[in-house]
């Protein structure tokens, strides 16, 4: 049974717990250690090499290969069998060597260092592995450390925990020992716990361990992640292609026994034709050139910084129409920047970004020199005063670490950039005596002495300071505060919070003495400005937005943050930019129901104050609309919605580990913008398989309506099942393969790219490969009837070779759906031109060479055959020709039919 700890007072846990003030003995903590288990969350098992080549062949289309390889062995073609086979296997192999790749880069991302904490034990603090911590631990806490279980409160001195990666709040959470009486608060407000996961940025304390490993907060999302299992679009996609290719299998066969029946026919006879055809429906070559259409794609994107965990999921993202981003950490840095200071009546903007201690000032839009303003100087000795955070700049991973409040290291980038180094100030005014930030008093104070008198500085919550200043400095010197003074701050207040700023009061006492601060009242002071601040918008971020939109995505925000803040930042980021536009919050959404909130998802583009429940219906309620949605995050709140979405996005450097397993992609340099490039990469994958598909089944159409129009018009079969594999496996092989590596199409990221339908077929796919088809099979049934006075080896012979050129030419008609084949260039496809050489080769050398004419049923023809194949092949581009001319002048005519309604009206 789980306890309410953070309603329970501490003597009460000591007792549930059976420990004690001073922790446990080391005999204690040894025997508790064999109970509960290692305090570690439970990894996931990562699947072994037979396991990975194994999972290859689960896809209906392999089934589909697999069992057509059954009969041919059954019909005694053992070649047939053999081809098919080594064709999957080669196709799993590569699968395999990627998605292996992929497991490898992922665990080099994980942080082998092993992390410690200070436990008592036998009354003594000592350093132990993270790991050997059990319920009933005491902890001590301290700046910099990680927490390393769910623990209650026991004692805080300005405890302050950044648990931004478990609750997405960007802000550090101040921690006390007070008792809830809430029943059951959100994670993040519970006060008095601290959680696994998380660090403490400043102040210190101590803790008493409740839960460990699985148990603890992370633990229970870690483990959540493990029940949710969302389809992959592509892999949808092919299922269903699948279905309608064994439906289609199934008809022709019926058609053909059916007329079997009839006619008199051998049914034994009709079975080998029905083979014959079902191979040449099926699409041999569509998944070992899908698993290849992916692969480069893959390694396209690994390029640019993006591990891709799947090959199926870098096409989903070209797939997607809403694109769900985590705030702190995906569009903001997790930096807190000061950017504005109002004193003295004045607003000043402090330019530079992140904790770059660069940066211009300036007032009325003008650059000024902060020398010249004594409010400046004033706010930055006092900001430089107030700070204890440490600043550094890790140059190979090229960002900078804080070690302290995020706030006050915001503070103390500002007083660099007006001037004033700490190092050199705390060197000619040392620091005397210091109040730490605590949530009571709500505010932080120092003292330093500067020409021999003690200089107070004060900067807290505004809510504290501006009702409470008995003074307020202005023009130079104090003046006694007034209603109007007070009226004053408090509508700059309102307004700097308004404006998404995280607003801090300062204020100070240029002659005050430590004993009259150690009293605990509320020192004297005059208050002296505001500071803002905000945590840094990526600088992708805003571009990013923008191409997503041009892109045809809709992007919305998902954070944990308070609704002023969210929709500040995501204005600021172009989000929350559109007329209509709503923001949610997760009070909104507990009163909805999944209906409901599926119905509000059209005008919302920031979703705040929302939980990881929250989260997962917001995804699915995209999804019930029909939505294909990406999830972006890099917390472990995050984690549960990176699994549910149809593709999850985290984060490589800032990500949790708990993330990184949960996601489909990694970006390995936290770059938003790659996002898009990715997105682009899906749309070319997705543009490529279409082509491949295209050439693949007009081709087939054109195998099937040869051979049903021979028996329909009482001919012998013009295709025997030993061709149709080397036109499938040799012919197709090499030139579908060298679509694959067709170069990136223009365009991609418009906002009218046709979303990819069901079967991955579209009614222009349908109606080019029914042409396509139809010119095949007139083609080459034109050419056998032709060529049967001369028995059928010869007329057999003409019929594999016509068909052969004609996917010669039709591959070439397959680069582009409008764009005429002799405006492409034809060398900036190399694949295409090396393929066409090795078929046409290949084929010479099949027609001259005895073992295969006899495996082929074939025999060698003459220059005056190959003078009528030729012309009758190229059909297929000039109808194709045809067509795309109609449809461009189509196009034109439609672009310009709104300029000429215009001119009109």
């Amino acid at each position: 049974m789980e306890h309410p700890w953070h309603a329970k007072e501490i003597p009460q846990i000591f007792e549930l717990l059976g420990a004690a003030e001073q922790g446990l003995t080391s005999v204690e903590a040894k025997e508790r250690l064999a109970e509960y288990g290692p305090n570690k969350l439970p990894e996931p098992k990562v699947p072994g090499v037979f396991h990975t080549f194994v999972s290859q062949f689960q896809s209906p289309l392999i089934y589909v290969l697999l069992a057509a390889s059954g009969i041919m062995v059954f019909v005694g073609e053992a070649t047939d069998t053999m081809i098919i086979l080594a064709v999957l296997v080669f196709n799993a192999m590569v699968g395999t060597i990627q998605e292996g790749k992929a497991n490898n880069t992922l665990r080099a991302l994980k942080q082998f260092i092993e992390t410690s904490a200070t436990v008592l034990r036998d009354g003594t603090p000592l350093v132990t592995r993270d790991a050997e911590l059990v319920p009933g631990d005491v902890i001590v806490l301290q700046e910099g450390e990680k927490i390393p279980a769910d623990a209650r409160v026991m004692f805080s001195s300005g405890l302050k925990i950044d648990e931004a990666s478990l609750t997405g709040e960007s802000l550090p959470a101040l921690k006390g020992t007070a008792l809830l009486d809430t029943p059951e608060p959100a994670v993040g407000d519970r006060h008095n716990m601290v959680f696994k996961g998380t660090h403490v940025v400043s102040g210190s304390g101590k803790a008493v361990v409740v839960t460990t490993g699985g148990a603890t907060e992370i633990g229970k999302i870690s483990a959540s992640i493990a029940g949710i299992d969302t389809e992959i679009p592509l892999k949808a996609n092919i299922r269903y292609l699948s279905r309608l290719i064994i439906a289609a299998v199934g008809a022709v066969s019926l058609v053909l026994f059916a007329s079997a029946f009839f006619t008199g026919t051998p049914l034994v006879e009709m079975f080998a034709t029905a083979v014959a055809l079902a191979v040449s429906v099926i699409p041999e070559g569509l998944p070992i050139v899908m698993t290849l259409v992916l692969a480069s794609g893959v390694w396209r994107m690994t390029k640019r910084n993006v591990l891709v965990k799947k090959l199926h999921a870098v096409e989903a993202l070209g797939q997607a129409r809403v694109i769900a981003v985590d705030k702190t950490g995906t569009l903001t840095k997790n930096e807190m920047t000061l950017t504005a200071v109002y004193a003295d009546g004045k607003m000043f903007s402090i330019g530079g970004s992140g904790y770059d201690p660069k940066g211009e000032v300036a007032r009325d839009g003008k650059m000024i020199e902060a020398v010249e303003s004594p409010e400046l100087i004033l706010a930055g000795r006092i900001a430089v005063f107030c700070t204890n955070a440490e600043i550094s700049f890790l140059s190979e991973q090229g960002v900078w670490k804080v070690s302290g409040d995020p706030t006050e290291a915001a503070m103390k980038v500002f007083a660099e950039k007006v001037g004033f180094h700490k190092d050199v100030v705390e060197a000619e005014s040392p620091r005397v005596f210091e109040l730490p930030f605590d949530y009571k008093k709500r505010y932080h104070a120092t003292i330093h002495t500067v020409n021999g008198k003690g200089f107070l500085s004060v900067a807290g919550a505004p809510e504290e300071l501006i009702h409470r200043a008995a003074h307020v400095w202005r023009e130079g010197g104090l003046h006694r505060a007034t209603p109007k003074d007070v009226e004053e701050f408090e509508a700059m207040f309102v307004r700097m919070s308004k404006e998404g700023l995280r607003v801090v009061a300062f204020g100070m006492n240029e002659n005050y003495s430590k004993n009259s601060l150690e009293t605990g009242e509320f020192p004297e002071i005059a208050l002296v400005g505001l500071y803002g601040m905000r945590d840094a918008l990526r600088p992708e971020a805003r571009d990013a937005v923008l191409r997503a939109e041009d892109a045809g995505i809709r992007v919305v925000m998902i954070t944990g943050d308070h609704q002023l803040t969210a929709e500040n930042v995501a204005r600021e980021a172009g989000i929350f930019a559109h007329e209509g536009d709503v923001v949610l919050t997760g009070g909104d959404i507990d009163a909805m129901s999944d209906e409901e909130l599926s119905g509000k998802l059209g005008e919302v583009s920031v979703f705040a104050r929302v939980n990881p429940m929250h989260k997962l219906r917001i995804i699915g309620a995209y999804q019930k609309r029909g939505e294909i949605i990406a999830m972006t995050g890099d917390g472990v709140n995050d984690a549960p919605s990176l699994a549910a979405a149809d593709l999850g996005v985290a984060m490589g450097k800032i990500g949790t580990e708990v993330a990184k397993e949960a996601a489909d992609l990694v970006l390995l340099d936290d770059n938003f913008g790659s996002i898009i490039d990715a997105v682009e990469e899906g749309r070319n994958i997705y543009k490529t398989i279409k082509k491949v598909i295209l050439y693949l089944f007009s081709t087939s159409i054109g195998e099937v309506l040869t051979i049903g129009g021979a028996i329909f018009l009482g001919l012998p079969v013009p295709l025997l099942p030993s061709q149709i594999i080397w036109l499938n496996f040799v012919t197709d092989g090499f030139l579908d393969v060298s679509l694959a590596m067709e170069p990136k199409e223009e365009k991609l990221l418009r906002g009218d790219f046709e979303r990819p339908k069901k079967y991955l077929l579209d009614r222009t796919m349908v109606v080019r490969a029914a042409i396509m088809g139809a010119t095949i099979t007139v083609g080459t049934l034109a050419l056998f009837m032709g060529y049967l006075d001369e028995g059928l080896p010869k007329a057999l012979t003409m019929s594999l070779t016509v068909l052969a050129v004609f996917q010669w030419f039709n591959a070439w008609n397959c680069r582009h759906d409008t764009k005429s084949l002799f405006q492409i260039n034809p060398f900036s496809n190399k694949f295409l031109i090396g393929a066409t050489v090795n078929v046409v080769s290949l084929q010479f050398f099949a027609l001259n060479n005895g073992f295969l004419q006899e495996i082929l049923h074939i025999i060698p023809i003459t220059a005056d055959d190959w003078f009528r194949i030729v012309p009758v092949a190229f059909s297929v581009i000039v109808v194709e020709e045809i067509r795309k001319g109609i449809v461009r002048l189509w196009n034109m005519r439609k672009a310009a039919a709104p300029q000429e309604l215009k001119i009109v009206g």
